[in-house]
């Protein structure tokens, strides 16, 4: 294989180089599309004083709220508190510090990282605790704030297929922040459920290309489910 193979064949060697109070940026959206062995990993690191981005903080006992348990966490910028009790604990005592962040905003922030763009104006969030202190301007008659953009010192991330160059494909609803946050670590490290041989893609199912991978991991995952809602019998 090349030099363009981003495949690694342990989750120590994926998050090689992670360290106390650096900033991590995660995919997924409550337990939809998380990258669960990669935050396992970050747990048994033990790493500390965290920055987390991310929708949310999963759940008391899936996803990210397990790097809460030890308080692996300094600072959680996240849309929402969520399913997790925990969270909100910590939040409210004072032991963890919380960015809450308009979910569209969030969304734009990590996009804007990858891109290589800065800053940009939004009108979510004007008038509200949220643009305080931030630069306004009125464009046809509507104001807006300025949003700085949010890049990671990593980036962790779950998708479906990948080549071994890192081309990466998402399922479904699966994908929510997943591709964001990839673009917007400076290490990024992408967790899959199936590696596939260059050339085994079609170029037009493609979702992300592997120019913004940098390290491939092949795991199993549990998928769990926040809450069960069936139909009645």
């Amino acid at each position: 294989m090349s030099g363009f193979d981003k495949v690694v064949e342990s989750y120590e060697e994926a998050l090689a180089g992670l360290e106390d109070n650096m900033t991590v940026i995660a995919g997924g959206f409550g337990l939809c599309g998380i990258p669960e062995n990669l935050i396992a990993q970050i747990r048994r690191q033990g790493t500390r004083g965290l920055t987390i981005v991310s929708n949310n903080c999963g759940t008391d006992e899936y996803g990210l709220g397990v790097l809460l348990v030890d308080k692996q966490i300094r600072k959680m910028v996240a849309s929402y508190v969520g399913e997790n009790a925990l969270f909100e604990a910590q939040m409210m005592s004072g032991e963890l510090e919380v960015e809450l962040t308009p979910q569209g905003t969030l969304a734009e922030k990590m996009r804007a990282g990858g891109a290589g763009i800065p800053a940009f104006y939004t009108a979510t969030g004007y008038g509200t605790p949220v643009g305080e202190g931030k630069e306004v301007r009125e464009f046809n008659g509507r104001h807006y704030i300025l949003e700085e953009s949010i890049q990671g010192d990593f980036s962790i991330a779950k998708a479906w297929k990948a080549d071994r160059y890192g081309n990466l494909v998402f399922r479904k609803t699966a994908r929510n922040f997943n591709p964001m946050a990839v673009t917007a670590g400076r290490i990024a490290v992408v967790e899959v459920e199936e590696i596939v041989e260059v050339g085994a893609l079609d170029p037009d199912e493609i979702h992300l290309p592997g120019i913004y991978v940098n390290r491939l991991i092949q795991g199993t995952f549990a998928k769990n489910i926040e809450q069960r809602t069936v139909r009645k019998a």
